[in-house]
Order: C-alpha cells, then structure tokens, then sequence
C-alpha cells in the first residue's frame, strides 16, 4: 500500500464526532501484564509533517492482539494482527505478513506502532524485557516511562488511585507521536 494512502484514508477516519464519556468496566489497572483486555478509543498519529487519525478497536488476549483502524461510520480501514507466528496488516485492497509487528508496521505504515511494549505501556506497566524508567505523581500514579527508546506520557486516568486505568497516553520516538485517547476498557 502507497504510505500516501493510508494518511489519507487515517485523516478521513478522524471526522469523527466528539467522543462520549469514557466508559469503562473496571477501573482498576490489572497488575499482571498479560491480562487480556479490550479498548475503543481513537489515535493521532504524528509523524514528521504528517498528521492523521482514526478510532481504534484493540483486544488483546494472550499470545494475540488485533487491532482495527476504523472510519468515521466504523468501517475497518486497516486491520492489525499479531500471534507468536508474526504479524499481518490487512486494508480493503492489500495484505501484507511479516514476522514482527513493529517492523511490518514501520514498512507498511512508514512508521512503527511498537505493539510489542505498547500492550504492557497502555496499562501503565512497563514491557517485562529490557530496562526501563519510571516517574510516578503524587497520586502514585505512572506519569512517564520511559523503555526501549520510547518516552511514554500518562496525562489522564480513570480516577485519581495508582491503580487506575489511563485514558490518555502519548507515546514519543524519533520524530513519532502517537497519541491515544481511551473512551472504553473493558478488562
């Protein structure tokens, strides 16, 4: 797919109207990084120059995660897909496989949505390889974290507890910003 395309058909998904209230099932931040969990929210994606965005649908489970971009009428614009096997990106025209998500993104996107972190940063917990740094708030809450090259943002939770769930993050990386607002968790 042309990286031209996928901007484009991001931007149009972002006319979207405005966003209820977040919605959530729990708001208690689970401990364990593998608990499967499900969001709906929406990204703006950041990168260089370019700017788009789009609602997202994401369910994790165990060993999987699918994540969908959808329009503004909630048609799916890409579909994301990643098991131990490797990963597919899917659109209405193009499949594309590959055996790591990060990368399939990187060449398929023109920039990398690190899914293999991201599914532990979005709980605010920190991928269980590599080093990493953590700064809380006065609330006990994970503020910034910084792993792998990327310096993640908390700027807003579910409530004012250490265990609750964030709702909006910003995840920052060689000229990339990808933000993500959460309108609903279930866990």
């Amino acid at each position: 797919m042309s990286r031209r395309v996928l901007p484009l058909l991001l931007l149009l998904a972002g006319c979207v109207s405005t966003p209820p209230e977040p919605r959530l099932q729990s708001v208690v931040r689970p401990t364990q990084a593998e608990t499967p969990f499900s969001l709906f929210g929406r990204v703006i994606v950041r990168h260089h120059e370019e700017r788009s965005s789009s609602s997202v649908r994401w369910v994790h489970r165990i060993g999987t995660d699918e994540v969908l971009l959808l329009g503004p009428l909630g048609q799916t614009v890409a579909r994301i897909h990643r098991n131990p096997e490797g990963a597919v990106l899917d659109t209405a025209s193009e499949h594309h496989a590959g055996k790591d998500v990060d990368v399939l993104t990187q060449q398929m996107l023109g920039w990398r949505l690190p899914l293999s972190g991201l599914r532990y940063w979005v709980l605010a917990l920190p991928a269980p390889s590599g080093t990493f740094e953590v700064r809380r708030d006065g609330n006990g809450q994970v503020d910034w974290l910084s792993q792998d090259g990327w310096v993640i943002r908390y700027t807003r939770y579910a409530a004012p507890s250490p265990n609750s769930l964030p709702l909006r993050i910003t995840l920052q990386r060689d000229g990339l910003e990808i933000q993500l607002l959460i309108d609903e968790w279930q866990i």
